[in-house]
C-alpha cells in the first residue's frame, strides 16, 4: 500500500513540475514574441529612422555651416535665400518624410509602447510633423514666409528615450534567448558554448 501512495505521490509531483516547468517555458516564449514585436515593429524602426534623421541633419548642418561653423538656423544672421531654398529642398526629400515614417510609427503602433501612456517625446513628435506639413503645404503654394515646423522637434528628449528603450529591449532579448554578454566588449556567447 505504501509503494502504491508513494508511486501516486511522485507521479503527482512528476506532473507538477512538468506542468510548471511548461507554464514558464510559455510565459518567457510569450514575453520574447512581445519583445521582438516591440523591437521590429516599433522601437527598431524609430531608432533607425531617428538615427538617420539626426545624421543627414548633421551632413545639411555641416554642409551649409557659416564661417563660424554655425548652421544658418543657429546663427544671429537670417538664413539667405538660397540657404533656405536649400533647405526647403532637404526637408522635402529627406527630413519631412523621415519624421513622418516616425509619426506613422508611433500612431500605428502605439499598442506596442514598453509604457501605460504615450511618451510626451513622441507626442511632441506627431505635433511637429503636423507643423511641418502645414509649412510644406504652404511651400507647394509658393509662400515662403516660414520655414519650420510650428512646433519644435525633441531631438534630444526623443533620441534617448528612443535609445534607452532600444537599448533596453535588445537586452531583454538577450536573456530571454540565453545569451550573456561577455565581459571582453559587446560580444555574444551563448552558455552552452559557440
Amino acid at each position: 500500500m505504501a509503494t502504491v501512495i508513494l508511486t501516486v505521490v511522485l507521479a503527482f509531483i512528476g506532473y507538477l513540475a512538468t506542468y510548471l516547468n511548461g507554464l514558464r517555458l510559455a510565459q518567457r516564449q510569450a514575453r520574447l514574441t512581445r519583445v521582438n514585436q516591440q523591437l521590429s515593429d516599433f522601437y527598431g524602426p524609430l531608432f533607425a529612422l531617428m538615427e538617420a534623421n539626426s545624421r543627414i541633419y548633421d551632413t545639411f548642418s555641416e554642409k551649409y555651416a557659416r564661417p563660424d561653423g554655425r548652421d544658418p538656423f543657429r546663427h544671429d544672421t537670417p538664413p539667405t535665400d538660397q540657404e533656405l531654398a536649400q533647405w526647403r529642398t532637404w526637408a522635402t526629400a529627406v527630413f519631412i518624410p523621415n519624421i513622418k515614417a516616425m509619426r506613422d510609427v508611433v500612431v500605428t503602433k502605439a499598442d506596442l509602447l514598453i509604457e501605460e501612456e504615450m511618451p510626451q517625446s513622441l507626442l511632441q513628435l506627431c505635433a511637429h510633423v503636423s507643423g511641418y506639413e502645414i509649412t510644406a503645404a504652404r511651400w507647394a503654394q509658393g509662400n515662403y514666409e516660414e520655414h519650420l515646423s510650428l512646433i519644435s522637434f525633441p531631438g534630444r528628449e526623443l533620441r534617448e528615450y528612443i535609445r534607452d528603450r532600444f537599448t533596453r529591449l535588445k537586452s531583454e532579448q538577450a536573456q530571454l534567448l540565453g545569451h550573456t554578454q561577455a565581459a571582453s566588449g559587446n560580444r555574444w556567447t551563448s552558455p552552452v558554448g559557440r
